[in-house]
């Protein structure tokens, strides 16, 4: 599983300059995998990355990819563009929480004999921004990376976060939020 994990994330993992960091993120991905009970890279390339709405066929691993270049671009955006940009952020971090932080999605979610999804029992225990940060822990990830990953979410609600983890939280709802305005019909499209 750590061979596909660095294949699916190998553009993201390779800006990061803190190789323990990179190492850490591809064990936790790993751990949550094994928990979960997932058998192979191909198995996870077909779980939908959000129970809550029609994904149109995006699958988690997509999803992680687009929100953690969403947060770079976030952060990129501000950071080129403010004359006095007034945050300290460090991209390895913001990278590593954007590639983890719905690697808990993994144990909430799984695969039905029909080959459909739905909420594990863990999941039903603790959503994926709990059980994710906790395996973050196991693996060592320190505690400014565990705070992205538990706040990402509505579990952040009025919670002190990083800056980085305002970026993941934006890019997460910015690419859930128009597949639910899609299933609703809210989501203005071109006819």
């Amino acid at each position: 599983m750590k061979n596909d994990i660095r294949k699916w994330f190998g553009e993201l993992l390779g800006q990061m300059k803190d190789e323990k960091l990179r190492e850490q993120v591809v064990d936790c991905w790993a751990l949550c995998a094994q928990k979960g009970g997932w058998k192979s890279g191909e198995e996870v390339l077909q779980m939908p990355f959000t129970l809550l709405a029609p994904t149109h066929g995006v699958n988690l691993v997509e999803h992680t990819i687009a929100v953690t270049k969403g947060a770079l671009g976030l952060y990129e955006a501000m950071r080129s563009t403010y004359k006095n940009f007034p945050f300290e952020v460090n991209t390895d971090w913001l990278i590593a929480g954007g590639i983890l932080h719905d690697v808990g999605k993994l144990m909430e979610t799984e695969k039905k004999p029909d080959g459909t999804f739905k909420k594990s029992y863990a999941g039903s225990l603790a959503r994926h921004p709990i059980s994710g940060g906790v395996a973050a822990a196991e693996v060592g990830i320190i505690p400014e990376i565990q705070n992205m990953i538990f706040c990402h979410a509505k579990e952040g609600e009025g919670a002190p976060q990083r800056i980085e983890t305002v970026f993941i939280h934006q890019a997460d709802f910015a690419t859930f939020n128009p597949c639910v305005m899609k299933d609703k019909g809210l989501l203005i499209e071109k006819k």
